[in-house]
């Protein structure tokens, strides 16, 4: 975060957006590794459905693994795996 220490407590509620610009959600929580004193993943809820509407059902939100992290600013920009992610049916299609 430009190297100036900040606290953990300010990524949450900033937007989170693909690489590419697409809108993935907003940051609830974070995910510590206590022991190495490292964030490990952004929980984030307020989803682009179209997205995840076919991975989620019901469930609030999901996990993204902190590594996936491009760039943190106003925004929280991560790689676009997010969108080039499949459901089990189009990896069906592709091996066939």
């Amino acid at each position: 975060m430009n190297g100036t220490p900040q606290e953990i407590t300010a990524l949450v509620g900033r937007e989170v957006y693909s690489n590419n610009g697409v809108f993935v959600g907003e940051i609830e929580d974070v995910r510590l590794d206590v022991e190495n004193e490292v964030v490990t993943g952004l929980a984030l809820a307020d989803l682009n459905q179209e997205l995840f509407s076919n991975r989620i059902g019901d469930h609030r939100g999901v996990l993204v693994p902190y590594r996936w992290v491009r760039a943190v600013g106003d925004v929280v920009l991560i790689n676009d795996i997010i969108e080039r992610l499949k459901t089990p049916d189009e990896e069906d299609e592709v091996v066939a």
